[in-house]
């Protein structure tokens, strides 16, 4: 029996959602529950072929967890070695080398002093910083927002200098990105799954939460092409099974705002019903395929073109 389990937290819709769907297809040889841990024993293998992960991110027990039984064999969605060494700001480097535009976007050390270090710990950092270079390079309008972490936490709109010196100490530890607005025509908002299915959503981020799915930007064909094959681009670089890529359009062109959400949002009552039917289906049987390929004790995780490449001494692109 190929067992696929989800591993998850406070959510409900999706997990059981995929659960149910998977079992409803009555693969053989193939079944789905949420992974159940009673104890983790060091290089014993899990009963999953597979894990969907939707709380690693959140609960570092379940990271090593989940380590450990892709050592063994276990195809982990999404691969927990890439995720726990991905953030934000490596993405956006990464995108200004394979050709997908994102806005201007600057690295700022923490307000305060990380816990157990001193001034003589930043002996390599300017004092002062080329601050006024750094603000002419993103302009304002901006937002500063954490280099790695999501679900819309500490985010700033920043209007000026002003505003930046007021709002940056309550950062406090908190290591930042100061990046330019895209004041855009269109928003949307792209599940991608198993580096080749991608849904398009429109979406609007400044509509309360519970509404941002309810946006009427309708793109052309030849602009829905494009927005898909950036989605897929990144998602097949990063090496990610299951991600959402978030596209603003200003004059046309398809900026990559945020694309880094390997656990996103897929809940009901947020993405809506056709949206959430998308996403339970393609999961349940990309997760399906995943179990099916599977080979108990070799390397069942997907590593992206980034890593393949990097590691076969090949050129980026």
């Amino acid at each position: 029996m190929k067992k696929i389990g989800v591993l998850f937290g406070k959510e409900r819709s999706f997990p059981y959602g995929v659960i149910e769907r998977i079992n409803s297809k009555q693969i053989n040889g193939v079944a789905a529950e949420p992974v159940s841990i009673s104890k983790v024993m060091q290089g014993e293998p899990t009963e999953y072929a597979v894990i969907i992960d939707r709380i690693s991110q959140d609960v570092p027990f379940y990271r090593a967890y989940l380590k450990n039984a892709a050592l063994r064999g276990t195809a982990v969605i999404n691969n927990p070695f890439w995720w726990s060494a991905d953030e934000k700001f490596f993405n956006n480097c990464l995108a200004t080398q394979i050709n997908v535009p994102v806005p201007k976007t600057v690295l700022l050390p923490s307000y305060e002093l990380p816990t157990d270090t001193s001034n003589e710990s930043f002996t390599n950092l300017a004092y002062p910083m080329d601050w006024q270079g750094i603000f002419d390079y993103v302009g304002f309008p901006a937002y500063m927002k954490p280099f790695a972490g999501g679900g819309w936490k500490n985010v700033y709109r920043l209007d000026s200098l002003a505003d930046f010196y007021q709002k940056h100490p309550e950062t406090e530890q908190l290591v930042m990105l100061l990046q330019e607005e895209i004041v855009f025509d269109e928003y949307y908002r792209c599940y991608c799954i198993g580096g080749k299915h991608v849904r398009i959503m429109p979406y609007e981020p400044r509509n309360p939460h519970h509404l941002r799915y309810v946006a009427d930007f309708s793109p052309s064909p030849e602009r829905y092409k494009l927005m898909e094959d950036i989605v897929l681009r990144i998602n097949q670089y990063l090496g990610y099974d299951f991600n959402t890529v978030e596209l603003a359009l200003r004059d046309g062109v398809p900026y990559a705002i945020d694309f880094c959400n390997p656990a996103p949002d897929a809940d009901i009552n947020s993405v809506g019903q056709e949206n959430f039917d998308w996403v339970i289906e393609t999961a349940a049987n990309f997760a399906i395929e995943k179990a099916l390929a599977q080979v108990p004790g070799q390397d069942n995780l997907t590593w992206g073109a980034y890593i393949k490449n990097s590691a076969a001494g090949k050129a980026l692109m």
